[in-house]
């Protein structure tokens, strides 16, 4: 059994529950203001996209080779976390094929938000609403088992994804807006589908909680490094440099990375 102190469990939880609450931030910035800035909504997306993956191939990579090493080895803890890893990867690209994660601009203005009925924006909703959320889930073990193993691993990934999730909680609100012209519909559904990764959190958990071995938190860590990295290339990046006017994406990249690197160092001393 893997030893895990109370102050470390509910600081993942609260972690993972204020990370989720950014897709409310996100339903907020549509609701209050007239339009997202496009640069600046460049470099979020690639500083969180470089965060991630600066975290999960320098961390958390290593956090599940050496749980397995410590289980069963070096050489098959090395392969061992190397397959979850691919896992990881995977299983968010099996999560893509069954609920395709939506990609829609974020503009107000865009054409596809016009010349649509209420009822097909609300379909647009709906369907982004539900997409998001099933993508929150593992988002939510991510931050959660990362805290619990080590706060100074889950601190900057817990604020990588809440940057993240912002965006996420726009493309949410926006159409739930437009299709029924409440601010507190939009407000909900962004909330709701944040609050996926605490409960996801809790789920994984409650499962986990009696298995918490050297062996479990390989295999788990080696899964969330593989989704994170997924993610990051597949959703943040391309989505950075869909709405860049300039550089802002490598400079967010650049920057993230430099920013997660220099707090895990001082976080180690």
């Amino acid at each position: 059994m893997h030893a895990i102190s109370s102050d470390n469990l509910w600081l993942a939880f609260s972690l993972t529950f204020a990370a989720g609450l950014a897709t409310a931030v996100g339903s907020l910035l549509v609701l209050f203001s007239k339009r997202p800035n496009p640069r600046l909504l460049a470099f979020g997306l690639a500083f969180a996209g470089g965060a991630m993956v600066y975290v999960s191939l320098s961390e958390i990579l290593n956090k599940s080779i050496s749980s397995f090493a410590h289980a069963y080895g070096d050489r098959l803890g090395y392969t061992y976390g190397t397959l979850w890893f691919l896992g990881g990867v995977l299983l968010v690209v099996l999560i893509d094929h069954l609920v395709p994660n939506p990609h829609d601009s974020l503009d107000k203005q865009d054409p596809a938000f016009h010349d649509h009925s209420h009822t097909q924006i609300r379909r647009v909703g709906l369907l982004s609403a539900i997409a998001i959320t099933a993508h929150n889930f593992p988002e939510g073990l991510a931050t959660f088992f990362a805290t619990l193993e080590s706060p100074s691993v889950g601190l900057p990934l817990a604020f990588a994804i809440a940057i993240h999730n912002i965006p996420e909680g726009i493309a949410i609100a926006v159409p739930v807006y437009l299709a029924t012209g409440r601010k507190s519909y939009a407000f909900g559904a962004s909330l709701l589908s944040g609050l996926a990764e605490p409960v996801g959190a809790a789920i994984g958990y409650f499962l986990l909680a009696d298995a918490l071995s050297p062996a479990t938190f390989g295999a788990v860590f080696g899964l969330i490094a593989g989704i994170m990295v997924f993610l990051a290339l597949d959703e943040l990046l391309p989505a950075a440099k869909r709405y860049a006017q300039g550089h802002e994406t490598v400079y967010g990249l650049v920057i993230g990375m430099a920013t997660i690197a220099v707090s895990l160092v001082l976080f180690k001393w």
